[in-house]
C-alpha cells in the first residue's frame, strides 16, 4: 500500500512539475521561426520542416537513417541464424488480393504525391517511404511473394541506397567548397531530391524488413507445426 502511495505521489508531482513548466514558459531568447523563414529561399525548398530535416539539420537526418539501417541489419543477421524460422506470411485471401489490386496503384500515387510535396507542404520521404512499406505488408499478407526479398543482392542493395545516395551529395558539397552535407544554394532543390527518392526506397525497404523479419510468435500454427516436425 505504502508503495502505491509512493507511486502515486510521484506521479502527481511530475504532472505537477510539468504543468508548472508548461504554464511559465520563458521568453525564447532566438526568433527560429523567424530565422526559418528568413534562411528558406537558399535551402532549396519551401517548406520549413523538409528543409530542417535535409538541409539545416541533416547530418541529424542521415544519423536516424543509420540507426534504421542497423536495426534492419541485427534483424537480418538474427534471421540468419534461426533459417529454419517460419515465414508466417500469406493468408492466402482471395478477398485480400482483389483489394489489394485496387489498393495498390493508389498506395504508390499515394507515395509519389507525399515524395513530391515534401518541397513545399507536409510529406517526404518518410512519409514516402512508410505508405510503400505499408504496401508491401498488405501484398505479403495477401500472400503475394516479393522477389526483391529473393534476392539477397538486390534488398541490400536498396537498404543501403538511402545512406549512400545522402553520403554521396554530402561529399560533392565538399568538392564545391561548402561543409559536409551543406548543399550549393544553386543545385539544393535537386539534390534534395534525389535524396530524398533514394530514403524513400530505403525506408520503405526497412520498414517492411523489420515486420517481415519479426520472430513468429511461440502460438503461432507454423511455430507448431515445424517443432513437431524436428520432434520427429
Amino acid at each position: 500500500m505504502r508503495r502505491k502511495l509512493a507511486a502515486a505521489l510521484l506521479c502527481l508531482l511530475a504532472g505537477l512539475a510539468l504543468a508548472w513548466a508548461l504554464v511559465d514558459r520563458p521568453e525564447p531568447v532566438v526568433d527560429l521561426p523567424r530565422q526559418a523563414a528568413a534562411a528558406l529561399p537558399s535551402s532549396g525548398v519551401d517548406h520549413a520542416v523538409t528543409a530542417v530535416l535535409l538541409d539545416w539539420r541533416s547530418f541529424d537526418t542521415l544519423l536516424e537513417v543509420m540507426v534504421l539501417l542497423v536495426a534492419v541489419l541485427v534483424a537480418l543477421a538474427l534471421r540468419e541464424a534461426q533459417p529454419d524460422s517460419p515465414d508466417r506470411m500469406g493468408l492466402e485471401n482471395p478477398l485480400l488480393r482483389g483489394v489489394m489490386s485496387w489498393l495498390l496503384p493508389l498506395m504508390l500515387l499515394v507515395a509519389g504525391y507525399l515524395l513530391w510535396a515534401g518541397a513545399h507542404r507536409p510529406g517526404g520521404a518518410f512519409q514516402a517511404g512508410a505508405v510503400l512499406a505499408a504496401a508491401g505488408v498488405l501484398l505479403r499478407l495477401a500472400g503475394v511473394s516479393l522477389s526483391g526479398f529473393e534476392r539477397p543482392w538486390l534488398l541490400r542493395t536498396g537498404l543501403v541506397l538511402g545512406g549512400a545516395v545522402f553520403l554521396t551529395a554530402g561529399t560533392f558539397a565538399l568538392f564545391a567548397g561548402r561543409p559536409f552535407l551543406a548543399w550549393p544554394e544553386s543545385a539544393a532543390g535537386a539534390l534534395i531530391l534525389l535524396v530524398e527518392i533514394a530514403l524513400t526506397v530505403s525506408i520503405g525497404l526497412a520498414l517492411l524488413s523489420l515486420f517481415r523479419l519479426t520472430p513468429p510468435y511461440p502460438d503461432d500454427p507454423g511455430v507448431r507445426k515445424a517443432e513437431a516436425e524436428g520432434d520427429r
